[in-house]
């Protein structure tokens, strides 16, 4: 599968909820960062998507890949949801929190993603102040880890 082909198999895999298939995409080294308070790895990554996508059953990633040239993509990623399922939050020491029956819309944000050996190896999301986790969180009424 060429680069493209790839990057296509994992918006499509990410739209659907097609997790497996999005996790095969990626080296096991593969880390995501910007949008999360600390970089984690791809079995975290897709940990926290699934979970987002039963906290969130109406989640869009609005993802797009807009440029890939030699293994470096340009993304673009508006997430939006509304929040009617509990969210296990566990894993970052915030239990499950209850649905609020709230929606969110975080803004664009911009990235890259990178590619090696035919695997996704990194995905990086420039997280705006009002955006990622911390944006949502807020929108959502939640207060985030630590604070």
């Amino acid at each position: 599968m060429d680069n493209q082909e790839l990057v296509n198999t994992f918006v499509k895999a990410f739209e659907t909820g097609d997790f497996e298939t999005a996790a095969a995409c990626c080296a096991d080294g593969f880390m995501f960062s910007g949008a999360t308070p600390e970089p984690v790895n791809v079995h975290e990554y897709i940990g926290m998507t699934k979970g987002m996508a039963a906290a969130f059953p109406d989640l869009n990633y609005n993802f797009k890949v807009t440029e890939l040239n030699n293994g470096v993509g340009k993304t673009s990623t508006q997430l939006t949801g509304t929040h009617t399922g509990d969210w296990d939050l566990t894993a970052m020491g915030m239990g499950v929190i209850p649905a609020t029956g709230k929606s969110f819309s975080n803004p664009q944000e911009d990235g890259e993603l990178t590619i090696k050996d035919g695997k996704i190896t990194s995905l990086k999301v420039n997280a705006s102040k009002s955006g990622g986790l911390v944006g949502l969180f807020a929108q959502l009424g939640i207060a985030p880890p630590g604070a």
